[in-house]
């Protein structure tokens, strides 16, 4: 089976969701910019994030806060957001099993599939952490996703775009291809950092995605 992480690989969202992230934060007091938000945050849930802000940082989190980045995020969505080049036509091609394990709740993966015409290619099998004890970088989701679909986990790719993502994968006993072809991956389009977790391979064009699937 093939295991698709959905923010950065299927969807171009991260640099829209980073930003809104990052405006919101800023506004109740965290000097964070979008890098470092990208660095801390990137692939991680909500949940966690909340968890790290309360603990390093002083400040006073309104309790509409969440509910507030994510109605923005979604209204930014819809003004800007694309599918990754390549990306419908390479799932349409799969003769494996494939599903979507996502750190995003339920609403956004609708509302990001749906808005993308992704969703048809994965209609009942997209997981969120939400359904989980404990989000990347832990293997609950894709272990959860692998035993929903029937998978030895083993027998499992999984395609991830982040280092929490890459080490949940790992953690799986599942092998892992690092995705760079995100807008957010300006910074080491090699992906160096998604290798030192743990990714068997690199790539940033879906294209040849056929041939990465039977290499490994």
């Amino acid at each position: 089976m093939v295991i698709f992480d959905c923010d950065g690989v299927l969807v171009d969202s991260e640099p829209i969701s980073l930003a809104r992230l990052t405006a919101g934060l800023n506004r109740i007091g965290v000097p964070m910019d979008v890098e470092t938000v990208r660095v801390r945050f990137a692939g991680t849930s909500m949940a966690s994030i909340m968890a790290h802000i309360v603990r390093d940082y002083p400040v006073t989190v309104p309790d509409d806060f969440v509910a507030t980045v994510k109605a923005d995020t979604l209204r930014a969505f819809d003004a800007g957001l694309t599918a990754m080049p390549g990306v419908a036509r390479a799932v349409a091609g799969l003769a494996l099993p494939h599903c979507v394990a996502s750190s995003s709740d339920p609403v956004r993966l609708a509302h990001t599939l749906g808005l993308t015409g992704l969703l048809p290619l994965f209609a009942g099998r997209v997981y969120s952490s939400t359904m989980v004890a404990r989000g990347k970088p832990a293997p609950d989701l894709f272990l959860h996703a692998a035993a929903a679909m029937g998978a030895d986990p083993r027998a499992c790719l999984v395609v991830e775009d982040s280092v929490p993502g890459v080490q949940a994968a790992r953690a799986a006993g599942m092998r892992v291809l690092g995705f760079t072809g995100g807008g957010h991956w300006t910074h080491d389009r090699g992906g160096a950092d998604l290798v030192a977790a743990g990714a068997a391979r690199v790539f940033d064009d879906f294209s040849g995605f056929a041939a990465l699937v039977a290499s490994a």
